[in-house]
């Protein structure tokens, strides 16, 4: 937390306009950004819902507000954590499988609604730069933008096209560029392969796949939406084009494991690209900086206070006070320094097919509850 204050009070006044933009908190439109809160409200609840749909039969064990609950928790150690960890995944892993649902189904849920997430926010950029290119194509900084965006879509494209049809071409494209960034190219290639394997399994069950698409493409809607919204309450205004070019770039820059949750990154990405669809300076700065506090700051106060009636109250799951205080989980989750990858190839193998064995969880693993026995959790 004190990395998060030193980033937010030094890192942030180095961003051009800060001091002129809070200037301008005084002119803003408060009933706006009660709505803007609330379309960040609806996007989590979409997302919650993308995870419990994914759940299918074994939804039935948590219900909505816990999965709700559940995720806003989950949302809160991810922004805390360094970027890329696995501590937000393996904590929903265990509030699940402490919730009655099934290792594999858990599993399976959290990889399924990350990877659908993503795709979906791949497409819906890729239908925005589509659109406006022909319009926009003029203005050096977008066309730098979009031109980047295209290119590395058509790229990821054609990996994962490669990948899922098991064409050598794409596994050395991949090894080389891992080994090009010093990273193990064995690996990635066997990361990549699982990955484009449960695409390839997605498209292939239709009603998980509708289900997957609904409430993905909500969560992404509501939050552009939101951005939107709190650019209107500072007396801005921004096309539909513009607004979906510049909420994906900046979300898919995000992923860049350097800061938790794209601090700093996506604050940097969304300024200079609504400044360059027309946006004053101070504006787009105190746009941005009202709604990621909203997207990104609020979320963790919200968070912990969720995951501490999991802990403690009526309405607990942890009777016998098994899960420890959220500081408590994000110190020890630092310290077995697993990536999100990482947790992904070790807890969801090969989804629910039982082909592979799940793993054996040691008393010490965040994942581990005091009924494991290496099956299915008692509800």
């Amino acid at each position: 937390m004190l990395a998060l204050g030193a980033i937010y009070f030094f890192v942030f006044p180095l961003i051009p306009g800060f001091n002129r933009a809070l200037k301008d908190l005084s002119q803003v439109q408060p009933g706006l950004l009660v709505v803007g809160l609330a379309l960040q409200a609806a996007a989590l609840l979409s997302y919650s819902l993308l995870t419990h749909g994914t759940l299918e039969e074994m939804g039935q064990h948590v219900s909505v507000m816990r999965m709700w609950r559940i995720q806003l928790s989950t949302r809160a150690l991810g922004n805390i954590m360094p970027a890329g960890s696995a501590a937000s995944s393996a904590l929903g892993f265990r509030l699940l499988t402490m919730s009655g649902v099934s290792r594999p189904d858990a599993a399976f849920a959290l990889a399924t609604a990350g990877i659908g997430s993503a795709v979906i926010l791949n497409f819906i950029l890729w239908i925005g730069l589509i659109i406006s290119i022909p319009n926009r194509g003029v203005n050096p900084i977008y066309g730098a933008a979009a031109v980047v965006g295209v290119i590395l879509m058509a790229f990821a494209g054609f990996i994962a096209f490669g990948l899922m049809e098991g064409q050598g071409r794409s596994k050395r494209v991949v090894y080389r560029i891992a080994k090009r960034f010093r990273f193990n190219g064995d690996n990635a290639v066997q990361t990549l392969e699982h990955l484009a394997v449960r695409i390839e399994s997605l498209l292939k069950e239709r009603a998980l796949l509708r289900r997957v698409i609904l409430w993905a493409t909500l969560n992404w809607v509501f939050d552009a939406l939101s951005l939107w919204v709190f650019i209107r309450a500072f007396g801005g205004t921004l096309q539909a084009d513009a607004l979906i070019v510049a909420f994906g770039i900046a979300n898919i820059l995000s992923f860049i494991p350097i800061t938790p949750g794209g601090l700093g990154i996506v604050e940097g990405v969304y300024i200079p690209m609504l400044v360059g669809f027309g946006l004053t300076r101070s504006t787009a700065t105190v746009a941005v900086l009202s709604y990621r506090v909203a997207q990104y700051w609020l979320p963790i106060i919200v968070g912990w206070v969720c995951y501490l009636s999991l802990r403690v109250g009526p309405f607990s799951i942890d009777r016998r006070k098994r899960l420890k205080p959220l500081p408590s989980v994000a110190v020890l989750q630092a310290e077995r320094g697993l990536s999100r990858a990482e947790w992904v190839e070790q807890f969801a193998p090969r989804d629910r097919t039982g082909q592979f064995t799940m793993p054996t969880l040691r008393p010490d693993d965040l994942e581990f509850t005091e009924d494991d026995t290496g099956g299915t959790p008692t509800p």
